[in-house]
């Protein structure tokens, strides 16, 4: 058991721990869960040879090794995805979105599509498999998708491709698991046609992302949940800018823009997505229900 002067110390390290997540990733710690922080830290801690939080912010502020900040917030990371996660915003970007705005681009024939706080790459990948199912509607369009996360390691996988055999059984079909995978033994890799299709980058959302241009639909899933009320107002307000006019916003379960937003509105029919309002936006459809879903 600690004595007060060392439960001190710990508690100030975490506070100082926490301060520096939030500066630099947007990230809230809840520094009262010392044994996750640790638990979470320790291979960091193991592998650099620190004895404790405190010689590993000793570390940072040195500036010797500028690699271990990253590493650090990669760790504090939670990177929990799956393919096809809640199945609704996927029914609804195949069945929903992608037909209006195929309509709406009709002439110049291109899309843009945002995948912000993409983890392992499950999200854009569950993306590009839709894309390709629905590839002689799109014959002649150039579809862009960005795929970015803060957590390089995250960013790295996301790259390879390359599942295990409980990550592929979360939410993927056999038919998708069988026509865009390759087994590698224990492994699955998605096949090199699709991992062309999508442009992964490692990316802070505290940054500016004003040279990312527009795009036609933005997925930021289950990532305003770890901000604070004023950097979830500050991310919102720039992803509404970086949101075309007619375009939509796609949201975690868990995540809403009421309250939040002065350009962005929860979508009038479909949950977890959101338009721009009326004011600022042009005419809207009423979108339908999806008609189908993933089988």
């Amino acid at each position: 058991m600690l004595c007060p002067r060392e439960a001190n110390n710990v508690t100030s390290d975490l506070i100082e721990l926490g301060k520096m997540l939030h500066k630099t990733s947007g990230l809230m710690m809840d520094t009262d869960k010392t044994y996750l922080v640790e638990s979470r830290l320790a291979p960091v801690l193991r592998r650099t040879g620190l004895a404790d939080i405190s010689a590993l912010l000793k570390t940072i502020k040195s500036g010797c090794d500028p690699a271990l900040k990253q590493d650090v917030i990669d760790s504090m990371m939670t990177n929990e995805t799956f393919f096809f996660r809640d199945r609704a915003p996927f029914d609804n970007f195949r069945d929903v979105f992608l037909p209006n705005l195929m309509e709406a681009r009709k002439d110049e024939r291109r899309l843009r599509i945002w995948c912000a706080g993409a983890s392992t790459g499950q999200e854009p990948y569950s993306l590009t498999m839709i894309l390709d199912e629905e590839m002689r509607k799109l014959a002649g369009w150039h579809v862009e998708i960005l795929a970015t996360d803060l957590s390089s390691t995250a960013i790295a996988r996301a790259r390879q491709g390359c599942y295990t055999q409980f990550e592929v059984q979360r939410g993927l079909p056999i038919s998708f698991l069988l026509r865009y995978f390759v087994n590698e033994g224990e492994k699955w890799r998605i096949n090199e046609y699709l991992r062309t299709k999508v442009q992964f980058e490692e990316f802070n959302l505290l940054s500016d992302f004003g040279h990312y241009g527009q795009f036609d639909v933005i997925f930021c899933r289950n990532v305003l949940i770890y901000f604070d009320l004023e950097t979830k107002k500050d991310v919102l307000r720039r992803l509404g800018n970086a949101l075309a006019k007619d375009g939509i916003l796609v949201t975690g379960s868990a995540e809403t823009v009421v309250g939040l937003s002065d350009t962005l509105i929860p979508h009038p029919t479909l949950r977890l997505a959101s338009i721009h309002r009326p004011c600022t936006a042009v005419k809207m459809p009423i979108f339908a229900a999806p008609t189908r879903r993933l089988q």
